[in-house]
């Protein structure tokens, strides 16, 4: 007679195969009902931006310093400043008759501008002030209301101390490797955009438009390969938009 274990032991798989169901069967309805529920998995967390830390620029602030200290730029000019976007234009090839000043840092936002506002931009007094950010600040999960109080903010210091400078903000542009951001993008820009027409001084050039192809998307062939820069074209189309904006009395 054979022990309980081997007893066990020698069970075929058809023996043993009842009780896996017993085990798994239950399993599989309680799935099934999740799923005919309408249960859905979790949604992904929100990205929340990281700490905003301005003094990752002092670098690149301090070049610009050290540039003014060898030939001091003239005042009542046009400074350009914000973002890679002004950072990689070539002002004066673009804009060869006009005393342009480039203090554009790649990677910055909006508040970053503002805190080196007086460094970068009122220490030249110009009389016009060309400013394109909120690109970078919205894909590291700022919120559009953020976004818009920056701007606010970046233009009263500018107010304070250059009662009479025009501020020219160019939107945020569509792009192809950002484009899963382009409805707060646009968000974003009407309501800058409202802001500019309660003020004589300040202007926005809408890059958004004709920036669109016409399947709806952005034009591939006005940017570099990461799609998200802009290239030569890219560039002249927005040197079209502006060149009026600049040469205006």
């Amino acid at each position: 007679m054979l022990c309980p274990l081997k007893s066990r032991l020698l069970r075929s798989p058809l023996q043993t195969a009842p009780v896996l169901l017993q085990r798994v069967i239950p399993l599989l309805l309680i799935t099934l009902g999740c799923c005919a529920a309408g249960i859905a998995a979790p949604p992904q967390a929100a990205k929340v931006p990281k700490k905003h830390d301005p003094h990752r620029w002092d670098k690149q602030i301090a070049a610009f310093e050290k540039a003014d200290q060898e030939k001091m730029p003239p005042q009542n000019g046009i400074v350009f400043v914000g973002s890679s976007s002004i950072r990689h234009w070539d002002l004066k090839k673009s804009f060869p008759k006009l005393p342009v000043i480039n203090r554009g840092f790649g990677g910055s936002e909006i508040a970053d501008s503002l805190f080196f506002a007086d460094r970068i931009i009122i220490k030249h007094q110009p009389r016009i002030i060309v400013f394109y950010a909120g690109d970078n600040d919205l894909a590291r999960g700022k919120s559009k209301a953020q976004v818009v109080k920056d701007y606010l903010a970046f233009v009263k210091k500018i107010r304070a101390s250059l009662p009479k400078s025009k501020i020219v903000f160019i939107a945020i542009k569509p792009s192809i490797s950002r484009w899963a951001l382009i409805k707060t993008i646009r968000q974003t820009n009407r309501e800058i955009q409202q802001i500019t027409t309660t003020d004589p001084l300040q202007v926005f050039i809408d890059v958004d438009t004709p920036m669109i192809g016409s399947n709806g998307k952005p034009k591939p062939e006005l940017f570099v390969r990461d799609g998200l820069h802009l290239n030569a074209t890219g560039y002249q189309l927005w040197n079209s938009l502006l060149k009026p904006v600049l040469t205006s009395p």
